[in-house]
C-alpha cells in the first residue's frame, strides 16, 4: 500500500472502466430461485473491463505453491497446495468449474498426486464453489462456522452475478469442521489451522505452515485492493492482524492479490482504524454510511482498489459503534446497493 499516493473522493464514475478491478463477493441468503440479499439493484450489467492474465503457479517453498489468480478482484482469489509427493492438500479453490479444473490441472502438471485434503479459508464462493472438482475424492475441511455459513448462502455468487459462466458448481461445504485449531500432517510438513475469530466473517481460517513461516490468510489479507469487512467484523479484523504478527511469516499468500510479505499488515491496519475514524465521525455528524463514504478523502488509500467497498465497511462499523456483535448479518441490498452508488451508479463486476 503506498501511502504517497494523492489524495482522491471514494466515489469513481462509470465513465472510466481501467484495468484496475471492479467489483463484489458473495451476499449470503438462502439458496432459492430468487435469493434474498441477491446484492445490488437491478440495473444494467457492468461494461465489461479488458481480459485479465490467466492463474499462475508460484513456488514458495519446497512442495508448497501458490496460485495467483491475476487480476485479484472480486470473484478472482488465490489458491494453492502443499505436497510431499505421496499426498497434496489444497488451500481453496476457485469461484468458477474452469478456474477450479485449471488448479487441479497445474497440480498434476507439478508432479503433486492428486489431492486428498481441501481447507477452505472462508465460505465465499471465489473460495469454496470449487471444492465439488476434488471431492469426493478429496476431504474438505472448514471452520464450522464456514460450514453454516456456506449453507446458507448457497449458490451465493449466482446471486449477485447471475451472467458469469460458473459451470457445474456441486455446493461442497466442509465435512470436517473445527471450532480453535486443528493440526494437518502433509509427510513431514505440519500444516496449523488457526480460527482468529470473526473478522472478514464468521468463518476464518489462517492456514500456516511454521516450519516454512508460510501463512494463506485468505481474506484477512487483500494485497492491493480494499479489505472487506461487511460480512464480519472491523474490531475482529483488527484482533485478527494481532494473530496473524504473531505468528511471525516470512511470506504471506493473501486472499486476492500477489504474494507478499509482513509489512502488507500495517497498510490493512492503517486502513481499518481509518475506517473506524469515519464511523465515529459520521454517525457522530447523523451521517449516513453512504454520505459519510462520497465525503471520505481516502489520501494514502487512494490507490487501492474495490474503494467501493468502503461504504460497505462503513455499514459494518456503524453497527458495531450500534452495539451489534461481530458477525451479526447485515441488509445485503444496502451494503451491495451503496458500493453501486459509490461505483458512479455500476453494478460491481466479477472477472471469473
Amino acid at each position: 500500500m503506498d501511502d504517497a499516493t494523492a489524495p482522491r473522493k471514494a466515489v469513481r464514475t462509470s465513465a472510466a472502466p481501467s484495468a484496475a478491478r471492479t467489483t463484489g463477493p458473495g451476499a449470503t441468503g438462502p439458496d432459492t430461485t430468487e435469493p434474498p440479499g441477491a446484492g445490488t439493484p437491478a440495473g444494467p450489467p457492468p461494461p465489461a473491463g479488458p481480459p485479465v492474465p490467466e492463474p499462475y503457479l508460484t513456488e514458495l517453498a519446497a512442495g508448497v505453491h501458490a496460485f495467483i489468480q491475476p487480476d485479484g478482484g472480486w470473484c478472482l482469489n488465490n489458491a494453492g497446495f502443499v505436497t510431499d509427493g505421496d499426498a497434496t492438500l489444497v488451500v481453496d479453490t476457485a469461484a468458477t468449474e474452469r478456474r477450479a479444473r485449471l488448479l487441479r490441472q497445474r497440480i498434476a502438471e507439478s508432479g503433486a498426486p492428486a489431492p486428498r485434503t481441501v481447507v477452505n479459508t472462508h465460505h465465499h464462493g471465489d473460495h469454496t464453489y470449487g471444492n465439488g472438482v476434488f471431492a469426493p475424492e478429496a476431504t474438505v475441511i472448514g471452520h464450522a462456522s464456514c460450514r453454516r455459513e456456506l449453507l446458507a448462502a448457497g449458490h451465493q455468487l449466482h446471486a449477485v452475478w447471475p451472467e458469469v459462466e460458473y459451470g457445474d458448481i456441486r455446493l461442497t461445504p466442509p465435512e470436517v469442521t473445527y471450532t480453535d485449531e486443528l493440526t494437518l500432517h502433509v509427510g513431514d510438513t505440519e500444516v496449523r489451522l488457526i480460527h482468529p475469530g470473526v473478522a472478514h466473517t464468521t468463518g476464518d481460517t489462517l492456514v500456516w505452515l511454521p516450519r516454512e513461516r508460510i501463512v494463506f490468510a485468505g481474506d484477512l489479507v487483500f494485497h492491493g485492493g480494499t479489505p472487506f469487512l461487511f460480512m464480519g467484523s472491523l474490531t475482529g479484523s483488527l484482533r485478527a492482524l494481532r494473530t496473524l504478527r504473531a505468528l511471525d511469516a516470512v511470506t504471506v499468500v493473501p486472499g486476492h492479490g500477489p504474494v507478499t510479505g509482513p509489512e502488507v499488515y500495517d497498510g490493512i491496519e492503517r486502513y481499518l482504524r481509518f475506517v473506524g475514524r469515519l464511523a465515529q465521525e459520521g454517525r457522530a455528524a447523523g451521517r449516513t454510511p453512504l454520505e459519510t463514504a462520497q465525503e471520505a478523502d481516502l489520501g494514502p488509500f487512494a490507490g487501492l482498489a474495490e474503494s467501493e467497498r468502503l461504504v460497505a465497511n462503513l455499514h459494518r462499523a456503524y453497527a458495531e459503534l450500534a452495539g451489534a456483535a461481530p458477525g451479526v448479518p447485515l441488509d445485503p441490498m444496502a451494503g451491495f446497493g451503496d458500493m453501486a452508488v459509490l461505483n458512479g451508479g455500476v453494478p460491481m463486476a466479477c472477472h471469473a
